[in-house]
């Protein structure tokens, strides 16, 4: 590429695309982005300078970098291929990022779909909250060829304070997985710690102060005493039904790896049990809140 910023497609605007559209644009990116039922994001990008194309495969012909936010493996598939997908309309020597969390074994299979087009692929998973991509302070997790992660880099640079390069095609998606089961177990183990407290008849503040001035202190501790003590949920703005998904995703590739997984089948049930009784669209500090009310039930 150019010493002139590439052009950028974008979709997938949701809490986390949407904060990052806005900072590319803030540091002067030409944007194209998808049209979706949900049109303020897009309204705004648009107000901002975006252009808004059809459907992905405009997305992709406009576009020297595109970057996809969405929340499953099932929606990157649906995005890439089709008629309208972004793998029709893609340029001869353009790179797709996906930035989700997706299946690693799915994100082979694209990368090979890229590469007989002319193009290529990365995963590139998030760390971090859509307010700390604002200001382009996110943890970015690269995966792919060295090649695209050089020309990616730059980018990559504005959208995050930590970029890290961690091997080929799936390995971001891979270690994200990873990432998120032990992010979930150490939530659901926080939100229990605290419903058990309460009926111990300990204060919450007291069980934080000190298991926060030990080895145990971390964010996740943080983020979950927001909501458990401070009444703020929207520390971690992640919802528990992607929270279940990610778990499930950690499942199926143990299974791949025809190895049992010990810990994870009780965090994926407190988080299915959680969205079955009407909880997954709350944020996972809430697990506090629906822990303490079955406890309250007892």
């Amino acid at each position: 590429m150019s010493e002139q910023k590439p052009k950028i497609g974008f979709i997938g605007l949701g809490l986390m695309g949407s904060a990052m559209v806005q900072r590319l644009q803030s540091v002067g990116y030409e944007l194209t982005v998808m049209a979706h039922r949900n049109r303020t994001p897009i309204e705004e990008a648009v107000t901002r300078g975006a252009v808004e194309a059809a459907n992905a495969a405009g997305v992709a012909q406009s576009s020297d970098i595109i970057m996809l936010c969405v929340d499953t493996t099932a929606a990157v598939e649906s995005v890439m291929r089709g008629d309208e997908g972004v793998l029709t309309g893609i340029k001869e020597g353009a790179l797709v990022i996906d930035f989700g969390t997706s299946i690693p074994g799915s994100t082979r299979a694209l990368y090979q779909e890229c590469k007989a087009k002319g193009a290529s692929m990365m995963d590139a998973p998030l760390g971090r909250t859509p307010a700390q991509a604002v200001d382009g302070l996110l943890n970015i997790m690269g995966a792919g060829d060295e090649a695209d992660f050089d020309r990616a880099k730059p980018v990559l640079d504005d959208l995050g304070e930590n970029v890290f390069h961690v091997g080929p095609v799936g390995a971001g998606h891979t270690l994200k997985l990873i990432n998120n089961f032990f992010a979930m177990t150490t939530a659901c183990a926080m939100s229990e710690a605290f419903a058990m407290a309460d009926l111990a008849g300990l204060k919450r503040a007291t069980l934080y102060d000190v298991m926060s001035s030990g080895p145990l202190r971390s964010g996740m501790m943080d983020w979950i005493k927001t909501n458990a003590v401070d009444k703020d949920p929207s520390a971690l703005a992640f919802s528990i039904s992607n929270g279940l998904k990610d778990l499930g995703y950690y499942a199926s590739m143990a299974d791949d790896f025809k190895v049992p997984s010990f810990i994870s089948p009780a965090t994926k049930n407190a988080l299915n049990i959680a969205k079955s009784t009407g909880w997954g669209d709350k944020f996972v500090p809430e697990m506090v809140d629906f822990i303490a009310g079955i406890y309250s039930e007892k």
